[in-house]
């Protein structure tokens, strides 16, 4: 859980500040609404399926029946959304809803183009936007441990960081709205290859009659390794794939990276190759951990049942 004694959850009387959270039911909303309550915010949860954002009201969070009830009033607002369309039409009626001064901290993954979209609509409310995507899957999120990648006006930043800091480790500043994005685009884009080299590689000790723990072994502790492969590399080989990322949602931002690529005129095949082993993995494997492209390759796999989520 997030350190209580990250505070700054007040207002401009003195109060508590009211949040309202957009997308309080998934794998990262839940825990990060959860840290910013515990962190003294007052906060408003709602979740386009209400029972999954249940469980916050065990931590004095209000869980509202509709977009409204959250953010009517509210003196920030967080959207952890899946993608631009759903952030729209949650939040495109509600904006003038919010206290005014309001902040809005965007913090889901929407790419690029998504971005402007969001911006352009806070604009046209008088609505302060701020692009905060965040790293970090669901195990950080619980414990209050993401990295932002923060960019917007600079005149809200304490109070952005204060909502940061119930539920970050570290937040990072880089610029104007719309840097933070493509920074996450970037990092990104080396998760991605980390969990798509892993899947082959232990798909390819397999083939060839290697046992793949073997692989992970020679490669601990130096030069070559890294916690991720040897994360992602375990539960590919224990066939365990409990989601702190779904692969759905990774493929759906790796298509937002390579979309940015080539808009960039960049010529990144692997990224390509990537977006495509991806989506073929979604229909029988996304609602599995990103690691769950694995099955794909694997010689040993004979198939599985699993519905796509967004």
């Amino acid at each position: 859980m997030a350190d209580t004694k990250k505070t700054g959850a007040t207002d401009a009387e003195g109060g508590a500040a009211t949040v309202a959270f957009l997308g309080a039911g998934g794998l990262m909303g839940l825990p990060m609404a959860r840290n910013l309550a515990q962190a003294g915010f007052a906060v408003r949860a709602w979740n386009r399926s209400r029972e999954k954002a249940q469980p916050l009201a065990d931590d004095d969070v209000v869980v509202a029946d509709d977009v409204a009830g959250a953010v009517t009033g509210a003196d920030v607002v967080v959207t952890m959304l899946a993608d631009t369309g759903a952030i729209i039409e949650s939040l495109g009626g509600e904006l003038d809803s919010l206290a005014e001064g309001a902040v809005w901290l965007q913090t889901s993954t929407v790419g690029l183009d998504g971005t402007q979209r969001l911006a352009e609509l806070a604009d046209g409310h008088g609505v302060t936007f701020v692009d905060a995507p965040v790293l970090g899957t669901r195990a950080p999120a619980e414990s209050g441990d993401l990295v932002v990648l923060a960019s917007g006006p600079d005149d809200v930043r304490e109070r952005a960081e204060a909502v940061f800091d119930a539920v970050a480790k570290k937040t990072i500043w880089v610029g104007e709205a719309g840097a933070g994005s493509r920074l996450k685009l970037v990092a990104n884009a080396w998760v991605m290859s980390i969990v798509e080299a892993t899947a082959e590689t232990v798909a390819l000790a397999e083939g060839l009659d290697v046992d793949p723990q073997q692989f992970l072994d020679a490669v601990a502790d130096g030069p070559l390794d890294l916690p991720y492969l040897q994360a992602k590399g375990a539960m590919m080989i224990s066939r365990d794939f409990e989601p702190s990322m779904t692969l759905a949602l990774a493929a759906k931002d790796t298509r937002l990276i390579d979309d940015a690529a080539e808009d960039a005129g960049l010529d990144l095949p692997m990224l390509r190759t990537i977006r495509h082993r991806f989506g073929e993995g979604v229909a029988d494997h996304g609602d599995k951990d990103m690691a769950a492209t694995y099955l794909t390759s694997s010689p040993t796999h004979t198939g599985g049942a699993g519905a796509a989520d967004g």
